[in-house]
C-alpha cells in the first residue's frame, strides 16, 4: 500500500512539470512559461502565464522560438 501511494505522488509530481514552454526571443531572452503560449492575431502578442502565475505578453516579432520543455 505504502509504495501504492508513494507511486501516485510520482506520476503526479511528472505531470504537472510537463507543460512549460521556453521562449527564446530575438535579444537573447529565455522565458520559462506555465501555459502554451497563444497568439493573439489582433494584437500581433503571445499572451501566456509566467512561472509565478501572471499573464505575461511578447510581440510576435521579437519570438525567435517555442520549445515545449
Amino acid at each position: 500500500m505504502r509504495k501504492l501511494i508513494l507511486a501516485a505522488c510520482c506520476v503526479l509530481s511528472l505531470t504537472a512539470c510537463s507543460h512549460e514552454y521556453i521562449i527564446s526571443t530575438t535579444d537573447g531572452q529565455l522565458i520559462t512559461t506555465s501555459s502554451k503560449p497563444k497568439l493573439d492575431e489582433k494584437t500581433g502578442m503571445y499572451r501566456f502565464e509566467d512561472g509565478e502565475g501572471r499573464d505575461q505578453q511578447v510581440e510576435k516579432t521579437s519570438v525567435k522560438q517555442i520549445l515545449e520543455r
